[in-house]
């Protein structure tokens, strides 16, 4: 069954990532693990810059509960990669980012993650899931699509 591509106008905010030679794994394409690494320096990168605070020092922090990516075709070095966001979901106290990877001039995403932030308690060791800060939620709303996520 195809899977279906997303395109970059089902993202909202970009960032570009440079590729280094020790990304690409011994196939010569971007390593598995380096996807992640993508993804999570797309959300948390975004997230500091439109807070503009240190958002491991907030008194609630999200904590990734959720990862997964589809992949489409094949990334590597030394072509840089730009990174798409788009957030499917606000909770209470959780977010469901959709992160595309981009490289060359395709229109067509390489690769899609499924990156789920849970705020917990930033005090202590118990990390119980708590609402989301006021400043989070008002940096990630906008990332919301106006239209209804596909689903997938």
């Amino acid at each position: 069954m195809p899977q279906d591509v997303p395109t970059r106008a089902a993202y909202v905010a970009w960032r570009t990532a440079t590729t280094r030679w020790r990304d690409d794994d011994a196939y010569g394409h971007l390593n598995n693990a380096t996807y992640y690494e993508l993804f999570d320096t797309a959300v948390n990168a975004y997230l500091y810059e439109a807070t503009g605070v240190d958002v491991r020092r907030l008194p609630q922090i999200g904590v990734v509960a959720e990862t997964s990516c589809r992949y489409f075709r094949e990334l590597g070095f030394p072509e840089p990669i730009e990174t798409g966001l788009v957030v499917d979901k606000v909770g209470t106290s959780s977010v469901v980012y959709r992160i595309g990877l981009f490289q060359g001039r395709s229109d067509e995403a390489a690769a899609e993650g499924r990156f789920v932030h849970v705020y917990v308690d930033n005090a202590g060791q118990a990390r119980r899931a708590t609402p989301m800060p006021d400043l989070i939620r008002a940096a990630v709303e906008p990332l919301r699509m106006a239209e209804e996520p596909r689903g997938s």
